[in-house]
């Protein structure tokens, strides 16, 4: 790719990532920057394969979302479709800290999630209706390889009893094409920057339905509240200012036609990280599984039309 000099041998190191990829720093005489190579079997217990071309398709979400917004990606520096490999610009953790860390040790500020839903909102507005990106995200073989059918399809064959609801969000989503969605919208997955959000791998970008970024990354503020407790007021209220500033971005459709969709995906997601082939880590109490399932499966078997009523619905009980 050129970001070395003949002869260099550089200082490699790799780098704690996600489940879906390899990814290392490089520090070389041109400075620091990050490699990243995606796997095709995908580091879980379940049997989870994947297209490796995934790769492509981040590097252009990663290009579009920084002409939309500069200060919310790494830069891409080069690419090689060949290796199926890219780098991009090195974000230290001392600047950048992960959102996720942030919200385990209690530093919750509401403002980082309203600002990811304006960043978010935005960035599907931009794309909304586009039919040039359309044609360059056609992934949808993709997208049901690493988020329909490990999340929601595998999810209804543990769950018979909510196999129709989930195959019915299955082709709702799979069949609703309106902007350009990042489909890992996960506090893992967002650094906390002094511009605010950046938002990093992008491996399931498609041109889809964008209730599905806004309901994965509510499912992980509500299952905050149980991994810590004693914080879930502040987590709710994350909650409902991403919802709120991502909602007043919504101008390419009636807003209350999308947060029903987003509504009804969010228990289908919820149930997935429990059961599904990519459950959450932190939930490890059998009574905080069990309270999952019986939220998700009555929200899923009485689909809400609001993202409130899955508010209320979590919390009645808990």
């Amino acid at each position: 790719m050129g970001l070395l000099a003949v002869g260099e041998s550089p200082l490699v190191t790799p780098l704690a990532g996600g489940v879906s990829s390899e990814i290392y720093r490089v520090d070389a005489l041109r400075g620091s920057f990050c490699i990243k190579r995606a796997l095709a079997k995908l580091r879980v217990s379940a049997d989870w394969n994947a297209p490796v071309e995934r790769n492509h398709y981040e590097v252009e979400w990663l290009r579009i979302a920084g002409r939309i917004a500069p200060d919310a990606v790494p830069q891409v520096l080069a690419e090689s479709m060949e290796g199926g490999v890219f780098a991009m610009t090195y974000l230290p953790p001392e600047r950048y800290p992960v959102w996720k860390a942030q919200l385990r040790d209690g530093h919750i500020n509401p403002s980082t999630a309203a600002t990811l839903g304006d960043l978010v909102g935005r960035i599907h507005a931009a794309t909304a209706n586009s039919t040039d990106i359309a044609k360059q995200f056609a992934t949808d073989a993709i997208f049901h390889s690493l988020r329909l059918e490990p999340y929601l399809l595998a999810t209804a064959l543990a769950h018979p009893d909510c196999a129709a609801a989930l195959g019915a969000l299955t082709k709702r989503t799979a069949s609703t094409r309106l902007a350009l969605v990042h489909g890992d919208v996960s506090p893992k997955n967002i650094l906390v920057g002094r511009n605010g959000p950046v938002l990093l791998d992008a491996e399931c970008a498609w041109y889809g339905d964008p209730a599905f970024d806004l309901a994965f990354c509510l499912t992980h503020l509500l299952l905050k509240g149980l991994w810590r407790p004693q914080w879930r007021e502040a987590y709710l209220a994350c909650f409902d200012a991403m919802a709120k500033n991502y909602l007043e971005q919504v101008n390419w459709e009636a807003p209350e036609t999308l947060e029903m969709r987003a509504a009804q995906l969010l228990p289908g997601i919820l149930l997935a990280r429990i059961d599904g082939k990519s459950p959450v880590e932190y939930i490890d109490s059998a009574n905080d599984r069990d309270f999952v399932r019986t939220r998700a499966k009555s929200l899923l078997l009485q689909p809400p039309l609001r993202l409130a009523a899955v508010r209320a619905a979590w919390t009645r009980q808990h």
